[in-house]
């Protein structure tokens, strides 16, 4: 029996290279982190953080809903696009009807629900007609940016500060609570992390999520609607690229045509980072937000230190290229 024991024992015995692998997306964030906190004095001051997390939040809510996608199997690069779009409509919006707190209230509403048809409406595409995600989001991406252009020329819409609900908007983007001393938008966002930490983990619109990207056919089987789940995703993907585009306006006080450019890439980035496969039915959520942050704190350590955005742009791109051979090295160890 003793012996029984001691075998099994041997043979779950982590070595150090499966702990990497299994644990990666922590320790390289922990690695980082200690180096950022060598190379700069001025990394973890509070304003740096403050700022680092404030900068993140659009980021942080569109990765959320990419992971959705990215568990069914889909992809979806329409997500700066969408932001751009809600972010430039609620800066109008605002400025048409932010007489009272409750008219912003109102308008931020309006445009999660447009963020939900539009992501209805690529999933109904993707699952009904049959169309490549790839090619239908790319279709998408070119659709949104061209209309967040034509909504005003090419103009950006500064917010009316003598509004109240723009102002107010404004002080969500730029203020902390009182109470806690955070930024508003951290808390947010940090609720939505919640929130879907949670929906992932014990529910099952969470486990069916990750089983329409792992094994559509035994859910199919299983008698249960797996283009549900994957239109689902998407509606949820485009609503927080919505709000991850009300938030880019809120911090800058302009809605403009260009903004979240690229932010699309730096979520699903982040997402792989964190050991999303890109093939379905492996993510979570909380290594998501690891993943992120990991990007972002190299972005920022290297502004600090005056490096120019190139060479910032290479590193990114290598360390993508390691996440993905990692996770495929993980892969084959399970």
């Amino acid at each position: 029996m003793q012996l029984a024991t001691d075998s099994c024992a041997k043979k779950t015995r982590m070595t150090p290279g499966q702990f990497f692998l299994k644990h990666n997306t922590l320790i390289i964030f922990f690695i980082l982190l200690i180096i950022s906190s060598l190379a700069s004095p001025s990394f973890l001051t509070k304003q740096n953080v403050f700022n680092v997390l404030r900068q993140q939040a659009p980021i942080v809510v569109m990765a959320l809903g990419l992971l959705l996608v990215l568990l069914t199997g889909g992809i979806d690069l329409s997500a700066g696009s969408i932001a751009a779009v809600g972010g430039m409509l609620i800066a109008m919006m605002v400025n048409k009807v932010g007489n009272t707190v409750g008219s912003l209230f109102l308008s931020v509403i309006v445009m999660l629900v447009l963020g939900v048809i539009i992501g209805l409406i690529m999933g109904v595409l993707i699952t009904k007609v049959k169309m490549p995600a790839f090619i239908t989001t790319l279709a998408f991406m070119t659709i949104g940016r061209g209309a967040a252009y034509m909504f005003t020329s090419g103009q950006p819409v500064r917010l009316n500060k003598e509004l109240p609900g723009a102002l107010w908007l404004i002080n969500f983007g730029s203020k902390t609570s009182p109470a806690l001393g955070i930024p508003w938008a951290v808390i947010v966002y940090a609720v939505i992390i919640a929130i879907f930490a949670i929906v992932m983990k014990y529910t099952s619109f969470g486990r069916l999520i990750i089983a329409s990207g792992s094994n559509a056919e035994a859910v199919r089987l299983s008698g249960v609607s797996v283009n549900k789940y994957i239109t689902s995703a998407y509606m949820i993907c485009s609503c927080m690229a919505v709000l991850g585009g009300i938030l880019i306006t809120a911090r800058a006080a302009i809605g403009t045509p260009s903004a979240a450019d690229g932010y699309e890439m730096d979520a699903i980035a982040g997402c792989v980072i964190g050991g999303t496969s890109l093939s379905g039915g492996k993510g979570k959520v909380g290594l998501t937000i690891l993943g992120v942050f990991t990007l972002a704190m190299i972005g920022n350590i290297m502004n600090l230190l005056s490096i120019a955005s190139y060479p910032q742009q290479v590193i990114k791109g290598l360390i993508i290229i390691g996440a993905v051979i990692l996770q495929n090295l993980s892969s084959k160890k399970e």
